[in-house]
């Protein structure tokens, strides 16, 4: 008979950090306000936007999206344990080439894009907005055994993405008019 395992969350609310500290998976207790405890935080927000995206959208692109979400978890675990998995120059070629894949059916754009020409590009866009913050936290950390592993560059192409998969579900893109002189 095998042991019983041991829920992986078995609790949420422990009261441990109502001093402004927390925990991480490598052990470690770190200020609220640390670095590492915001881009967890961001990687957070940003797999939340993915799934309200994903909502909008179905077929492929949901799927798509459903797995960058599983990569998101990959990443949030990377930085949590300090021990990034190989893999992550491999996911960002495979994000690029979907990009480029995507880019193909696109006309060149002359000006930027605003965003929100339906609700899916909306989606979209906010969830490359909140990328683009997680990358930024990512380079504050800037731990350089995360570096090394290339979750920068997947986290950069990932916002490329999602720019340009917002671009392909828009209804009809709108395109900045600057302010006249």
């Amino acid at each position: 008979m095998m042991p019983e395992e041991r829920p992986r969350i078995d609790r949420v609310t422990t009261t441990s950090g109502d001093q402004g500290k927390t925990s991480l998976a490598d052990g470690i207790r770190y200020d609220k306000h640390n670095p590492r405890i915001e881009l967890v935080g961001t990687l957070d927000e940003l797999n939340c936007q993915l799934g309200i995206a994903a909502l909008s959208l179905d077929g492929e692109m949901a799927t798509v999206l459903r797995e960058i979400q599983a990569r998101i978890f990959d990443l949030g675990a990377a930085v949590a344990t300090g021990q990034p998995q190989p893999f992550w120059h491999r996911e960002t070629n495979r994000l690029g080439a979907n990009a480029e894949k995507l880019n193909e059916r696109l006309a060149p754009l002359k000006e930027f894009v605003l965003p929100g020409s339906n609700e899916a590009n909306a989606r979209l866009n906010v969830a490359r907005a909140v990328a683009r913050r997680t990358e930024r936290a990512f380079w504050l950390l800037n731990d350089p055994v995360l570096v090394d592993a290339g979750m920068g560059s997947y986290l950069n192409r990932l916002s490329d993405f999602l720019f340009i998969a917002a671009r392909t579900v828009a209804v009809e893109e709108v395109l900045w008019q600057p302010l006249p002189e």
